[in-house]
């Protein structure tokens, strides 16, 4: 993985470099073909290696691979280059040319002037992501299906197996991973094989199930953003699993704590508190869980403004994986009934989001949030 990581750093770093020389240099200039021929033998290395490499922006943020990337200066450069190009998804595939890195290297160079534009190849693909210009959508009931139908095409054993993966923890089991992953797995091939990442959102149908039914729609809600984002492969499972697995600390709480009815005392939230340190630290000590999913059991309440818990230093990064499981969390958590409220309106929830959106939530990705909901709308 460290591997990985440096040769991506290495092909920015020169991507950065060729873009920069061509935009003073002609492009036959000795350092410009220098540059491209280093990109492309570098670029072809990696990617007979691993096969594709995807870079995405949010808002000022690189993700390479689906890794979010600290922060530095070349980073901070690129991202801003990219930006500036009106490119926010970028993805390199086996078999690359010389002409197609040629073509990026002066696209982005800016020589095609301000009105240049690229198309995707066949080993370079480019892309926007969607942001809400407007309001929300008035209506995303179209974009959902009820839960008979999913749990159904999904099968009733994935329930019966994610229950008893449940029991065992509360046993003080060994959480087995796999069962998780297959749940996962369901998702992600009913979502190819409909063609298209649909919401196809659980409603509560018994009060037993709502350790299940959350987590499947919060699992379902973050595939479907990390895929609007272009993440797959191990990734886009790994945030599948993360988002199984994020509310598994409560496990640990009380029942009667975590099922009362009314306001809860200063020392029963207290222990609410505790569940999100005790879930990843419970996730960190399972062999074959994925890093994300223990980061994220730990961040999920932390807010975008880190103003939530547990307490965390201001210079903290939060997990992508963590951003998108707070907006999935909130927005299934007031959309379903519990023993102590009723479920809200979607222009409620929507109003609340918004509003929450830049301190409790990330802004860029609320707004994609609510885009791709409008977006997946089906008719009825």
């Amino acid at each position: 993985m460290n591997g990985a990581n440096h040769s991506s750093g290495n092909i920015i770093r020169l991507l950065q470099s060729a873009s920069a020389n061509a935009a003073l240099y002609e492009s036959g200039h000795l350092q410009v073909v220098r540059l491209g021929n280093q990109l492309f033998e570098e670029l072809s290395a990696l990617l007979e290696a691993c096969g594709e490499l995807s870079l995405i922006v949010v808002e000022n943020e690189l993700i390479i691979d689906g890794r979010p990337q600290e922060y530095s200066l070349f980073i901070n450069r690129f991202t801003a280059l990219l930006k500036a190009r009106g490119v926010e998804y970028l993805k390199f595939q086996k078999g690359i040319t010389r002409q197609e890195v040629a073509t990026l290297v002066e696209f982005l160079s800016g020589a095609a002037g301000e009105s240049g534009e690229i198309a995707s190849t066949g080993h370079l693909r480019f892309g926007y992501l969607k942001v809400a210009a407007g309001g929300p959508p008035s209506d995303s009931k179209g974009g959902e299906r009820c839960a008979a139908e999913v749990l159904k095409e999904l099968s009733l054993k994935e329930l019966d197996r994610f229950t008893e993966i449940y029991r065992a923890v509360q046993r003080r089991q060994k959480l087995k991973v796999s069962g998780i992953a297959d749940v996962v797995s369901g998702f992600v091939d009913l979502f190819r094989q409909e063609g298209a990442p649909l919401l196809i959102l659980a409603a509560l149908r018994d009060s037993d199930e709502y350790t299940f039914t959350h987590s499947a729609n919060v699992c379902i809600l973050n595939l479907a953003q990390a895929m609007a984002l272009g993440i797959e492969g191990q990734q886009l499972k790994d945030i599948g699993v993360a988002a199984m697995l994020h509310d598994i600390g409560k496990l640990f709480v009380p029942e009667e704590i975590i099922n009362k009815n009314g306001k809860l005392t200063d020392e029963e939230f207290d222990l609410i508190r505790q569940h999100p340190v005790r879930g990843a630290r419970y996730l960190m000590d399972i062999p074959g869980v994925p890093r994300m999913a223990a980061i994220c059991a730990y961040e999920h309440h932390a807010k975008f403004n880190l103003a939530g818990y547990p307490k965390l230093p201001p210079s903290w990064r939060l997990n992508l994986c963590s951003h998108l499981t707070m907006v999935s969390d909130f927005f299934d958590a007031t959309r379903t009934r519990r023993s102590y409220r009723e479920p809200l309106e979607l222009d409620q929830i929507t109003t609340m989001m918004l509003d929450m959106s830049g301190t409790e939530l990330h802004p860029v990705l609320t707004r994609n949030f609510f885009q791709m909901l409008s977006d997946l709308k089906t008719p009825s």
